[in-house]
């Protein structure tokens, strides 16, 4: 990693688990240990502003990875047939190569649910879960109600093929530039809420963050099979947007985790990704006619996915579990970035009080 992209205070490292080799970024000589996962199309370089003002409290140890594929970690495929515990398994992998105590563990977009995986497959070993603009436990695209029912069922509007394929050209291609589909673009308007840009410097080291992507089959955006029903893609076997197909990624059973740490939920009320009328979701853009052909919304409706999420958290709730939703006015999809102080001050008062 260039080290000139590193923020004073931080530290890029990597460590060889028992997986593969992780990068992480690391700040804080607090002694409660925080985990930050983040999201896809991204890497732990999103969240260095973030680092900074925890490790200014003087309370915090901070580990941010960058999950397979990301960043400076390695490019190992996903198995997207096992949904996100390729994932899941890499954090274990990590925390136990740094011999973490139980820790606070936060995700974002992707990362909420994976870390939401990670609670399920490694119970007792988190003291809080931070879900912040978490995807639908019922997976992006392809469902239709708030129980997560399948629109097809070959879940077709979900995985591989359902990322624009201008966007991944531009991805591959180490585009710079601020057209329409280049990773600038897709960042500014989707990512935040426009008009919010960050500061020119900022912008250029996290669109050099989205270049790093590893872009194939098995890694970004995945593999993609056809599909007889609109919109005729279909999810393939490798990579992270399969992995976050509803064929393969049903997260319904959080709601009965064996051990439950209390959850703090947070988002933005102009998200325009995860959202019950997402811009990136089939039945959404169906209904804009922004995708020709969509049968209308009795058979292909708009996935509501905050309502999901609540569905889940909800039940997560009456299973003895305890959450808090924090919405956030005037907000994308970053709010630790577009509301640092805020979510900083939400997240802090959360962490400490367990």
């Amino acid at each position: 990693m260039d080290t000139t992209s590193i923020f004073p205070g931080i530290s890029s490292r990597s460590i060889q688990t028992a997986r593969l080799e992780i990068a992480y970024l690391q700040a804080g000589t607090g002694n409660i240990p925080l985990v930050l996962i983040h999201g896809n199309c991204s890497s732990s370089l999103f969240f260095q502003s973030f680092m900074q003002a925890l490790s200014a409290t003087g309370r915090y140890i901070i580990y941010a990875p960058d999950m397979r594929g990301y960043g400076e970690s390695a490019g190992a495929p996903v198995d997207a047939t096992r949904g996100l515990r390729d994932f899941s398994d890499d954090i274990q992998a990590f925390v136990q190569a740094l011999g973490l105590p139980p820790f606070h563990l936060f995700g974002w977009s992707l990362g909420g649910n994976v870390v939401m995986q990670y609670a399920q497959d490694y119970p007792g070993t988190l003291r809080s879960l931070t879900l912040q603009a978490p995807g639908s436990p019922f997976g992006f695209g392809g469902t239709r109600d708030v129980q997560g029912t399948p629109t097809w069922p070959d879940y077709a509007g979900s995985g591989g093929g359902t990322a624009n394929p201008e966007f991944v050209r531009r991805l591959a291609q180490g585009d710079r530039s601020d057209d329409a589909f280049s990773p600038r673009a897709t960042m500014n308007t989707f990512y935040f809420k426009p008009p919010f840009r960050v500061s020119p410097e900022l912008e250029e080291l996290y669109v050099s963050a989205l270049l790093r992507m590893k872009v194939d089959p098995g890694n970004y955006p995945g593999d993609t099979e056809s599909s007889e029903h609109w919109p005729n893609v279909a999810p393939g076997k490798l990579g992270v947007n399969n992995a976050l197909s509803p064929r393969y990624l049903n997260q319904a059973s959080f709601a009965h985790c064996s051990a439950k740490p209390p959850v703090l939920w947070i988002h933005g009320a102009d998200d325009q990704i995860v959202s019950d009328t997402s811009m990136f979701d089939f039945g959404y853009l169906g209904q804009l006619g922004a995708v020709p052909g969509w049968p209308g919304a009795e058979i292909y409706p708009a996935q509501p996915m905050k309502a999901q999420i609540r569905y889940v958290l909800e039940a997560y709730k009456a299973n003895g579990g305890a959450y808090s939703e924090v919405m956030l006015a005037e907000c994308g999809h970053s709010p630790h970035i577009e509301k640092q102080d805020e979510v900083v001050g939400l997240f802090t008062a959360f962490v400490d009080t367990h």
